[in-house]
């Protein structure tokens, strides 16, 4: 059995038959807010328990984010492995080409002047994505 999120949630979606799509797709407004709501629900829980809750209660709503967020990707039809992907591969031009990492007082890693931004408009087009109007 697979472990890949997006497999684990596709299993779910297909045994329950729930909304399930291959190519990126814009869904109606009242399908969009659901999956929105889903969301917030989850991440509101994982702030929740990340201030007061033990380590186990944190990774499971940690878990449930990532499995909404995943299911809100296949009811679009967005390949979100790819979309990490991208995203991933700008981020690592945060780094400075001397290894530096430019931060936030917070820590929060900046974008340096190498800093690429992320085409995820690319990789939705590779995935059958057609924009609006281009068709």
């Amino acid at each position: 059995m697979s472990t890949s999120p997006a497999d684990l949630v596709r299993e779910f979606h297909r045994a329950f038959g729930l909304d399930a799509r291959s190519i990126p797709t814009q869904v109606s407004p009242q399908l969009a807010a659901h999956r929105g709501e889903l969301l917030a629900e989850e991440a509101a829980e994982v702030a929740e328990v990340s201030v007061e809750g033990p380590l186990d209660s944190l990774a499971h709503e940690l878990a449930d984010v990532v499995y909404v967020a995943y299911g809100t990707a296949l009811v679009h039809g967005i390949d979100l492995d790819a979309v990490i992907a991208e995203i991933h591969r700008s981020n690592m031009t945060k780094l400075g080409p001397d290894g530096q990492v430019a931060r936030r007082a917070d820590g929060k890693v900046l974008k340096g002047d190498h800093y690429e931004a992320p085409d995820v408009s690319a990789v939705l087009r590779r995935q059958g994505w057609v924009p609006d109007g281009a068709a």
